[in-house]
């Protein structure tokens, strides 16, 4: 941040203070817990020299307290992988099913927001196709923070919900299905993946939806395809060409850096014999309102009977098991 050049890069830039801000919170917070740790140090000893049960009361609160911040930490601690600091983007595809699917999406996304409004994290919709009747068919947003990354990973897979469809006349009970995808936004363009502009076949289109006037008015809408990988893109959510192809290459660039991040896993998997447990289909997590409550994880097999709670964004227990499930098949792969 000294380099003379240094606020040259206004967008760079912000992203460092950003950052240093986010790391200075962590340093803080260790500080913190270490002087806690250390006062209760010396409060047991005061009460054990002075056979005072109170004290050693007040002491055994005060660790458990200073377990709870410990615990968050370890979560922290976990996420070590080369893109966990980053942000993330997350796309929700609704699977079979027609309406009832879409109202699915609508009712992860809400689950995924809230979450981040738990932990402070900024939400931004890049892409939103809305359902023919009510419900969303697929969406994209952004998710700025640190750490986003690291700890949505937790959600790629398949989310399966079975309850009581509102849909339904005859009050039915219905099975729906949602994809998750998570990608760690690509920092440096141009450094981490390469990009040819021969490479890109770019189109513009008017929005659909709900967007007001000016979006429905222009050809602001961005579809931007990959023609080696096939991969297409769009971003159609803000109010100029210029920003929608800004968010869509955003987009593009982290799908292109999620292949090598699977070819990475890949070869992993082959190190451990056996094929990865996480993969793009694969049922990670069932939400059923009826006949009884549960979420349950059946990756990590655990299990929560609020399930008002996890559709309101309670979702670190499923995030931290995985991590610690993660770490410790990591730890298995051979050197």
């Amino acid at each position: 941040m000294s380099a003379p050049d240094f606020w040259d890069d206004q967008e760079r830039a912000q992203s460092v203070t950003q950052r240093l801000a986010a790391l200075r919170e962590q340093v803080e917070v260790f500080d913190c817990l270490k002087r806690d740790f250390e006062d209760a140090a010396v409060l047991l000893e005061l009460g054990e020299e002075e056979d005072d049960a109170a004290i050693g009361a007040e002491v055994q609160s005060e660790v458990s307290a200073i377990k709870k911040r410990v615990e968050k930490l370890e979560m922290e601690v976990l996420l070590s992988g080369p893109y966990d600091s980053r942000n993330a983007i997350v796309s929700l595809h609704a699977g079979a099913g027609g309406t009832e699917a879409q109202d699915w999406v609508e009712m992860l996304l809400r689950m995924y927001t809230r979450w981040c409004e738990r932990r402070n994290f900024r939400v931004r919709i890049l892409d939103l196709l809305a359902g023919d009747e009510a419900g969303i068919k697929s969406v994209s947003f952004e998710v700025e923070g640190l750490n986003a990354y690291g700890y949505l990973r937790s959600e790629k897979g398949v989310h399966r919900l079975v309850r009581i469809s509102p849909f339904d006349a005859g009050g039915r009970r219905h099975t729906s299905f949602a994809s998750v995808d998570v990608l760690p936004e690509v920092e440096d363009t141009a450094k981490e993946i390469e990009i040819k502009p021969e490479d890109l076949r770019i189109d513009t289109f008017r929005a659909g939806g709900k967007g007001g006037q000016h979006v429905n008015k222009t050809d602001s809408a961005v579809r931007i395809t990959h023609i080696p990988t096939g991969i297409v893109v769009s971003c159609q959510n803000e109010r100029s060409q210029t920003a929608n192809r800004h968010a869509a290459m955003k987009l593009l660039t982290s799908k292109l850096l999620a292949l090598e991040i699977q070819k990475r896993e890949e070869e992993i998997a082959a190190l451990r014999g056996e094929q990865l447990e996480i993969a793009w289909g694969s049922q990670i997590r069932s939400y059923v309102f009826h006949p009884y409550t549960l979420v349950k994880d059946h990756r990590t097999k655990v299990e929560k009977t609020n399930i008002e709670a996890v559709m309101d964004g309670d979702l670190d227990d499923f995030i931290k098991a995985y991590l610690i499930h993660t770490a410790h098949l990591n730890e298995k792969v051979p050197s």
